[in-house]
């Protein structure tokens, strides 16, 4: 229980920390103590007037400030969601896209975009077709729900509806204007925060916060669901509810990360694995660490993805050649962490 908790306490540190560190590193770098003396003077009044100030002021409140918390949000919402569906699943594989969100999501958007020049229309398109996608892979699991296990038809209906709305994705891109349209939905696909702003942010962050909440607080009732449905009903869980609830929330967070971000992928599968290795498999201290991590780790790889070089490289692609290595590593004992 000790070493549980100071490992919660390093990693709170470490995430705020990193949320200091990434409001400093950029194209106008920003030491620390002129971050300190220009907020000392912006929210409490306390010290003169720092030169550049409104200069500051648009590069740290109308920029960093909202692009760092809504990467931070993202995180940790794909991780919580990858560990409670690999905990729903009892499978070290699954990750947040199981149930075809991500695919549903990207169809939406990307046709939002070849259809409409208005951003909140794209979010709106991504948004609802994800929702789609999942309730599809929902109605085929309930029409065979008789021939087999649950969870394994859960899993057949993500792949069968992950692969419409995939093949509908590249319908999409085919018909979409090769000089216009096409470059856009590529780039969205690629996943990238350089859109984000306040409006967005605060559309997306009271669902993504209280969403982690409610499946943080679940977490005793996904341990017994892992169980099996037999056992958990002998234990009185009310099976069906848990994981219908489970579903939902796990998917508006996968969806709303879409939304702000585009297509980000390997956060949900490798993040709960590391916090398993740490804290272990139980689900209640599980997925509050998924929390932390996930926003640690996509603060860290955008940070890395808008500094390293002259342009911006998009954060799918760097998750992707980050966390390849990190899962083979972590797959040897995938087994061993779900103990």
């Amino acid at each position: 229980m000790v070493k549980t908790s100071l490992l919660f306490a390093i990693a709170f540190v470490l995430l705020i920390a990193s949320f200091f560190a990434s409001m400093c590193m950029g194209r106008y770098e920003i030491d620390f103590s002129t971050l300190a003396h220009f907020v000392s003077w912006k929210w409490f009044d306390i010290g003169a007037m720092p030169r550049d100030a409104t200069l500051l002021s648009n590069i740290l409140f109308d920029i960093r400030l909202p692009r760092i918390v809504a990467v931070i949000l993202v995180g940790a919402a794909l991780a919580v969601s990858g560990g409670a569906f690999q905990a729903m699943f009892v499978n070290p594989l699954v990750s947040p896209g199981i149930l075809g969100v991500l695919a549903g999501s990207s169809f939406g958007a990307a046709l939002g975009i070849m259809i409409s020049d208005n951003w909140i229309g794209v979010q709106l398109f991504s948004f609802a077709f994800g929702f789609l996608a999942v309730m599809c892979a929902l109605l085929i699991a309930r029409i065979y729900g008789k021939n087999a296990p649950t969870t394994i038809l859960l899993v057949l209906g993500g792949v069968i509806s992950s692969a419409l709305f995939s093949a509908l994705l590249s319908l999409v891109k085919y018909m979409a204007d090769p000089y216009n349209k096409l470059p856009a939905i590529v780039y969205w696909l690629m996943g990238s925060f350089s859109a984000v702003d306040m409006k967005t942010l605060l559309n997306v962050s009271v669902p993504l916060v209280l969403s982690m909440i409610v499946l943080a607080l679940m977490g005793k009732y996904l341990n017994i669901l892992s169980l099996g449905d037999d056992d958990a009903k002998a234990l009185g869980v009310r099976v069906s509810l848990v994981r219908n609830t489970a579903i939902l929330l796990a998917t508006l967070l996968s969806a709303l990360t879409v939304v702000v971000a585009g297509m980000i992928g390997w956060v949900g599968l490798i993040i709960p694995h590391i916090a398993r290795f740490m804290v272990g498999a139980d689900n209640r201290v599980m997925l509050p660490m998924c929390l932390l991590l996930g926003g640690i780790f996509l603060l860290w790889v955008d940070t890395l993805c808008r500094t390293v070089l002259s342009v911006e490289i998009p954060v799918g692609i760097v998750t992707a050649l980050v966390g390849i290595p990190i899962f083979v590593f972590a797959l040897k004992n995938a087994k061993k962490g779900f103990a």
